[in-house]
C-alpha cells in the first residue's frame, strides 16, 4: 500500500529520498515524510499531510542533511491522513517506516502506555520504535534489539529502521515486499524497484522473516534467529524512462496508449513465431497441463475481471470446468481440493495480500499453482509452481489499464495451450487463433484513434450521477471493468451487469437521466443484446453502444452514440472493447478535475487484507 525508500551512503541522502518518494507516490499519497541521521548524530524528521509537494516545500524551508535516511509515502490504514500519522514514526532512539498492518498493536500499545510511553499518533506503526527502544535499553545491539521487538509483532510488515547510536540502516520483511539495492559506496532499501533503478540495477529481494543490516560497504542478511542467509542478486530490467509520463498529461493516459506495445511484447514471449503455435514451455516443467481436470482462478479487482473472461475461453476451448473466485473470500469458504485441479492466481504486482494468502492455502492443499504477474521476483512469482509474465512494464496509474489487457493476452494463450494439451485443439485451429492474437496490437492502434470520439461523449455525460454498463459472454466482465474504471477515477457511481439480468432488477434504475453503456461486439450473443438495448431504450435510457461496423446497422435507432469498432474474433473482443471504456472513464475524470493517476482512497499495490 505505502512506499518505502532508504539510503546509506557517502553523500547527502535527502535528494535521493525525495526523488525516490516521487517514484513511489503511486503507492500512497495521503502524507509523506523522511527521517535522516544527521552529522551531529541526531534523527531529524520532516513530515507533511497530503501530496509530496508539501513535503518538498517543508524541506525547502527547513533543510535536512545526512548520510543515512528513510522515507515513506502513506496510504492511510490506521488513523486519518494527518501530519501526526505520517511516517516515519519516532521514539527516543529510533525512527521507523512501515508498510503493512500490525494486528496486535492495540494490545502492545496498552502495554507500552502502562510503562509510561506517550503516543503521538493513531497508527499501528508507532508501537514498533517504542518496542525497539525497550530492547535497546536492555543493552542489546541494534540488530538484536530489532529482532527481539519484531518477534512480538503479529501481522504483515516491511520496515526501514534508523537507530540513533548506530551508523546503520536496518530492513525487515514479513508479508509485504522489500528490496535491497546494491550500489558503489551506498546501499538502498525500497518497496519496489522503480526508485532504485536510477542508482543501481543490482537488487536483492528479501524473503519473509529476513533481516538486513546495510552499511555503506555491504549488506548482511540473517533470519530472525540471527543466522546468516543467502539471497540471490538479480539484475533489474525496469527502465527508469518508463516511470516518466512525458509527453502525456497523465500516467493513465500514457499507459492506455502503451497497450499495443505491451501486448506485442507479451505475445512475443508466448508463441513460436515460425510455427504459429502457443509456447508455454515456461511452465511445462512445473505444471502438467494434460492432467488438469478443473481450473480455479483467483484474483482481486481488475485481475478478477480478467479471470472471469478466461473462464469463458477455457471452458469453451479446453472443455475443462472453471471456477473464478474473489481472493479475499476464497480461503474463508474452506473449499475442498478437487483431484486434478490447478489454481491460477492473477496479480499485477505479484504482492496482492489476499491473492498471496489464497495461493498459500491452495499449495497447503496440495494443488499446483500457476501465477500470472507483471513483476518478476515478486512474492507470488517466487512461491507459485509456474509463472507466466505479462510484459506491461511499470504501471504507475492506480487504475489498471495495460496490466489488464496483457493479463487477457496471457490468459488467451494459456487457454489455447491448455486446449491443445487436452487434445481439444487441432493444429490448424490453433494457428488460426494465434493469427488472431498477433493482429490485436495493430487493431488496438485503430481503436486508439477513437480517442476524440470518446472525449466528445465524455463531455456530454460528465455530469451524470450514475452509469450502467452491460455486456454478454466475455464482454460481461468487460462491462464490470468499465464500471470499475469510471468509479475509480471519476467518483461517479457505476454498475456493470450481464445484459440478460436487466429485467431482474437493474431496469428499475433506467430513465432519461441514466447513461447505459453497451459492450456489443458482433458475436453469437449480439441479437440478444440488441433486445436488451430495446428494453433500455423503451424506458428512456441514454444509450452509448460500443460495437463493430457490422453491428452499427442494427443500432442507430437505439443508440444516442455509437462507438464503431473494428471487426474481431473471440479473443480480440474483450481486449479491444475495454479500451473505449478506459478512454471514456479517463476523459470524464479529466473533465471533472479529479486526480486521475492517484484517485482518492486507492493505492496501486494492495499488500494488506
Amino acid at each position: 500500500m505505502c512506499g518505502i525508500i532508504g539510503v546509506i551512503g557517502e553523500r547527502n541522502v535527502t535528494p535521493i529520498l525525495v526523488e525516490g518518494l516521487k517514484r513511489l507516490e503511486y503507492r500512497g499519497y495521503d502524507s509523506a515524510g523522511i527521517a535522516v541521521l544527521t552529522r551531529d548524530h541526531a534523527i531529524q524528521i520532516t513530515r507533511s499531510k497530503g501530496k509530496l509537494i508539501h513535503l518538498e516545500n517543508r524541506l525547502a524551508e527547513i533543510p535536512c542533511t545526512g548520510l543515512v535516511g528513510i522515507g515513506h509515502t502513506r496510504w492511510a490504514t490506521h488513523g486519518p491522513p494527518t501530519e501526526q500519522n505520517a511516517h516515519p514514526h519516532l521514539s527516543r532512539r529510533c525512527a521507523v517506516v512501515h508498510n503493512g498492518i500490525i494486528e496486535n498493536y492495540q494490545e502492545l500499545r496498552r502495554e507500552l502506555t502502562a510503562l509510561g510511553v506517550v503516543f503521538s499518533s493513531d497508527t499501528d506503526t508507532e508501537v514498533i520504535p517504542h518496542l525497539i527502544d525497550q530492547e535497546l535499553d536492555r543493552g542489546l545491539e541494534p540488530a538484536e534489539a530489532v529482532r527481539a521487538a519484531i518477534r512480538r509483532l503479529h501481522g504483515a510488515y516491511a520496515l526501514g529502521i534508523l537507530i540513533l547510536e548506530s551508523d546503520l540502516l536496518i530492513a525487515v520483511r514479513r508479508g509485504s515486499p522489500l528490496i535491497l539495492g546494491l550500489g558503489e559506496g551506498e546501499n538502498f532499501i525500497a518497496s519496489d524497484a522503480t526508485p532504485l533503478v536510477p542508482y543501481t540495477r543490482r537488487m536483492v529481494y528479501l524473503n519473509d522473516d529476513d533481516l538486513a543490516v546495510l552499511t555503506r560497504t555491504g549488506v548482511q542478511i540473517t533470519d530472525l534467529h540471527g543466522r546468516p542467509v543467502q539471497r540471490a542478486v538479480k539484475i533489474s530490467q525496469v527502465s527508469a524512462d518508463l516511470t516518466d509520463k512525458w509527453p502525456y498529461r497523465h500516467f493513465m493516459q500514457k499507459e492506455i496508449f502503451e497497450q499495443p506495445t505491451a501486448l506485442g511484447a507479451t505475445l512475443k514471449g508466448l508463441i513460436h513465431a515460425a510455427e504459429r503455435q502457443i509456447d508455454l514451455q515456461e511452465i511445462a516443467d512445473h505444471v502438467d497441463l494434460t492432467a488438469v481436470q478443473a481450473v480455479n482462478i483467483i484474483a482481486c479487482g481488475t485481475s478478477y475481471h480478467s479471470g472471469m473472461v478466461a473462464g469463458y475461453w477455457i471452458e469453451q476451448l479446453a472443455r475443462v470446468p472453471v471456477s473464478v473466485h474473489i481472493a479475499s473470500e476464497f480461503r474463508y469458504r474452506e473449499p475442498p481440493s478437487l483431484p486434478g485441479a490447478i489454481t491460477v492466481v492473477i496479480s499485477q504486482s505479484g504482492e496482492t495480500a489476499d491473492t498471496l494468502a489464497a495461493l498459500r492455502f491452495c499449495r497447503s492443499q496440495g494443488q499446483k499453482v500457476l501465477a500470472i504477474v507483471n513483476v518478476p521476483e515478486s512474492t507470488i512469482a517466487r512461491e507459485a509452481d509456474g509463472v507466466l509474465y505479462t510484459q506491461a512494464g511499470p504501471e504507475i496509474g492506480v487504475a489498471s489499464t495495460k496490466a489488464f489487457t496483457t493479463q487477457l493476452m496471457v490468459l488467451a494463450c494459456f487457454s489455447l495451450g491448455l486446449a491443445r494439451a487436452k487434445g481439444r485443439l487441432a493444429l490448424e485451429q490453433e494457428q488460426q487463433w494465434v493469427e488472431e492474437l498477433t493482429r490485436i496490437p495493430a487493431r488496438l492502434e485503430q481503436v486508439l484513434l477513437l480517442d476524440e470520439t470518446l472525449q466528445r461523449i465524455a463531455t456530454r455525460f460528465m455530469n451524470a450521477k450514475g452509469f450502467l454498463f452491460m455486456g454478454r459472454g466475455t464482454c460481461y466482465p468487460i462491462a464490470l471493468e468499465g464500471a470499475l474504471k469510471l468509479k475509480e477515477i471519476s467518483y461517479i457511481h457505476a454498475e456493470g451487469y450481464a445484459a440478460g439480468e436487466m429485467k431482474h432488477g437493474p431496469i428499475a434504475l433506467i430513465d432519461a437521466h441514466l447513461p447505459v453503456v453497451a459492450v456489443a461486439p458482433r458475436d453469437p450473443l449480439f441479437e440478444k443484446l440488441v433486445s436488451n438495448l430495446e428494453e433500455a431504450r423503451a424506458r428512456g435510457g441514454r444509450l452509448i453502444v460500443v460495437t463493430s461496423a457490422g453491428g452499427v446497422g442494427e443500432t442507430p435507432l437505439l443508440a444516442d452514440h455509437v462507438v464503431s469498432m473494428p471487426e474481431c474474433g473471440m479473443f480480440a473482443a474483450p481486449i479491444l472493447y475495454v479500451v473505449p471504456l478506459q478512454l471514456l472513464a479517463y476523459h470524464i475524470a479529466v473533465l471533472k478535475g479529479t486526480d486521475v493517476d492517484q484517485p482518492r482512497n486507492l493505492a496501486k499495490s494492495v499488500t494488506v487484507e
